[in-house]
């Protein structure tokens, strides 16, 4: 064989070998994947769809409640909620969830994002992400007037005969379990009218997030805060979110801007004074 033809059959060996091993289905027999499709985004879809499905409660003022006679939800997130759907030139969907399946719709794909005054929790973060915080807080009792040096301290509330009222599935049950053992804790199937029952005595208490109960004693005169600035514990708030690291830096980035330009506390302020001045009106 000639030098030529030598060089020539080596040139032809080792184009064939290097065609063969970069193969994908080669590869991928060796377990190895060259390339792999890109998921589409949550971001993407919503743009695509002209449409963001925000899942919410509609039973924690000030974050998100429907009041007497009016199916239209309002609140903190409403309205923020509002505003991200026009940051994506979008329509916004609210989409009703609860506190028990919040978690299994959002793995349904029921809801785009939670935003309802949630609680930001290990647990959840397990299966989902969350924004940045919009607030810190913690847990506090309200109760009637005349109770509420009697109700100071967990242990004081952790007694026989105390009762304790929770809306099912979210953090107050969990904290009123976790808490109160020897307390009978009453279920109540919704949020928005615990408040009630705490005034007319069917229960002695509520501990739910700090700053409903600045809310409630706006709209309940007959009850009280009990140290509302001490609270039991300490947690953050966000929006819950899918496992999408491309929405959630679209989402963290917009509240992210809302809270710097000051349309977050404009919110919020604007809605603590509706909900005082229909409370006063009552």
């Amino acid at each position: 064989m000639t030098h030529t033809v030598q060089k020539t059959f080596l040139t032809l060996l080792i184009s064939s070998l290097f065609i063969i091993g970069c193969t994908p289905s080669l590869i991928q027999d060796k377990g190895i994947v060259l390339t792999s499709t890109p998921q589409v985004s949550v971001l993407d879809k919503v743009i695509e769809k002209g449409i963001i499905r925000v899942g919410t409660t509609g039973d924690f003022s000030p974050f998100s409640y429907q009041t007497d006679g009016v199916t239209t939800y309002q609140g903190i997130d409403i309205e923020l909620a509002k505003n991200l759907a026009k940051s994506l030139n979008v329509e916004v969907q609210f989409v009703k969830t609860t506190w028990s399946t919040l978690m299994s719709d959002l793995a349904a794909n029921k809801f785009d994002i939670g935003m309802s005054g949630i609680t930001i929790k290990l647990l959840r973060q397990r299966e989902a992400l969350f924004s940045i915080p919009l607030l810190s807080s913690g847990k506090a009792a309200i109760t009637q007037d005349e109770n509420v040096e009697k109700y100071q301290t967990l242990a004081a509330i952790n007694q026989p005969g105390v009762r304790v009222i929770v809306n099912p599935g979210g953090t107050n049950e969990a904290f009123a379990r976790a808490n109160f053992p020897k307390a009978t804790i009453v279920e109540n199937e919704d949020n928005l009218t615990i408040f009630q029952k705490i005034v007319d005595g069917e229960a002695d208490l509520m501990v739910t997030d700090a700053i409903e109960t600045l809310v409630q004693e706006q709209i309940h005169p007959e009850l009280d805060a009990v140290n509302p600035d001490e609270p039991f514990n300490f947690f953050e708030m966000g929006y819950l979110l899918p496992r999408d690291h491309t929405f959630k830096a679209y989402i963290d980035q917009w509240l992210n801007l809302r809270q710097k330009d000051g349309t977050y506390q404009k919110i919020f302020d604007a809605e603590l004074s509706k909900i005082k001045q229909q409370a006063e009106k009552k």
